[in-house]
């Protein structure tokens, strides 16, 4: 018997060619406030990152067969690496970075081989729900400070984006209905103009077309002149960064995986989704851009909108390809006021932190076991305090962990090393099904 979503659309094509492009710029402007922000922080090139956004989408895309709807988008968790090489965005020192992050593509393909060579099923065994679920809870959790930061800009601009969402979601019709992300972020934009919030300045002089990506902001540039001591330290630094991107990489998949009803850890597979994203780090870090990721704002969209078909994530990533050859276009974006960002993303990052109790919820993870307590308990207390802590991460000599990090490895490793277990992925057919995992 199927568990799909009631409603659920899984062939966006029966929607129409209209429809798929409309649900596709959705998807588009979805990634946009996190993916220009990184650059906006780090020094990057925006344009570079709109584009290699899309191409690393596309690479995923790929090697999962077409199967997962996944939007790659902007690396959070390398910030830490990119500022430690180029602390004030120098244009010489950046390509050091993106080496460096070039390189952590390395643990995500060992990773890959290792699940191939031996099985899904002994990795998962890691991965039980009682320790997705609050993984899942934590991502949304954890991005929600940005989303308040955004809003407290302006709280008016903010709150127009969420009345038009709830608007659209509960009383809209036919296409409104399947698009109240693309219509919140025009309408509070157009109104943040009315009301003298957005800066045009960057508009009127950026160029309507333009080439992304400039050599001397390329990995190549460094071997003209090679610093070697920096090439050391750079991949030191910033290598080991990957382990926590993984861990994120595993809670996205499964919060996907609960969103849209599919197994993607079995098909098309774990160690294609790894190799994927991987794959297009490299190739993004190496073109001066930023490190990919799995986007939890995609996430949400699809929890919002129930429009699960690949085709759209596809669609939005050759827009972004596209207009990343537009300054004008890139500078339209960044002038997007934070009120506008945060108010869509209050309801994003509040879906995926909804699916992640779903996911519990659904499961019926039995929490009058004290295990079962303490470890969803220690990975939303590290994941969510490190995260708003004075530190921001959890430094382990010149490693610097994300809060989700060392929240997902805590859990993980209670859960591995103490007694009283109650699912075994594989043998467990209501645990298998309990995040309504389905094998297609």
């Amino acid at each position: 018997m199927s568990n799909d979503n009631l409603n659920a659309v899984y062939d966006a094509r029966t929607l129409g060619k209209p429809r798929m492009l409309a649900l596709g710029v959705q998807h588009m402007f979805a990634m946009f406030g996190a993916t220009v922000l990184v650059p906006q922080l780090t020094g990057l090139s925006v344009s570079s990152t709109l584009l290699f956004a899309g191409i690393g989408t596309l690479i995923f895309h790929f090697f999962t067969k077409g199967k997962v709807p996944a939007f790659l988008g902007s690396s959070f968790a390398f910030l830490a690496g990119y500022m430690t090489i180029a602390p004030n965005g120098e244009k010489h020192l950046l390509p050091y970075a993106c080496l460096g992050v070039a390189c952590s593509a390395a643990l995500y393909f060992l990773l890959a081989v290792l699940v191939k060579v031996f099985g899904v099923k002994k990795v998962m065994r890691f991965f039980p729900p009682v320790v997705t679920g609050p993984i899942i809870i934590s991502i949304g959790l954890t991005l929600s400070q940005s989303a308040v930061d955004n809003c407290s800009r302006n709280w008016l601009v903010a709150f127009s984006a969420v009345l038009v969402i709830v608007a659209c979601v509960i009383w809209g019709r036919g296409m409104i209905k399947i698009i109240p992300i693309l219509l919140a972020a025009v309408v509070s934009y157009v109104f943040a103009g009315i009301l003298g919030e957005v800066d045009f300045t960057s508009v009127k002089n950026a160029a309507w077309i333009g080439l992304p990506v400039l050599k001397e902001n390329t990995v190549f540039a460094i071997f003209e002149n090679p610093d070697t001591s920096l090439i050391i330290t750079s991949i030191v630094t910033i290598v080991p960064i990957a382990i926590a991107t993984m861990m994120e990489h595993i809670g996205d998949i499964a919060a996907i995986s609960s969103t849209v009803n599919r197994n993607y850890f079995e098909n098309p597979g774990l160690h294609r989704t790894l190799f994927g994203d991987g794959l297009a780090t490299l190739v993004a870090s190496l073109f001066g851009a930023p490190a990919n990721t799995t986007y939890g704002e995609n996430t949400g969209v699809l929890a919002l909108s129930r429009i699960y078909d690949p085709r759209v994530i596809r669609i939005a990533a050759v827009l972004a390809m596209l207009f990343s050859f537009s300054p004008k276009f890139a500078a339209i974006i960044s002038s997007m006021p934070g009120g506008t960002i945060g108010g869509v993303s209050l309801v994003l990052y509040g879906m995926i932190s909804a699916v992640g109790v779903r996911n519990v919820v659904e499961n019926k993870v039995d929490f009058t076991k004290s295990r079962n307590v303490l470890v969803a308990a220690l990975i939303l207390v590290l994941s969510i305090g490190i995260s708003y802590s004075s530190a921001g991460s959890f430094q382990l000599g010149a490693i610097s962990l994300s809060g989700l990090a060392v929240g997902s490895i805590v859990g993980i490793v209670l859960n591995a090393i103490m007694p009283g277990k109650d699912y075994v992925y594989g043998e467990d057919k209501q645990g298998d099904e309990s995040v309504n995992f389905i094998v297609q």
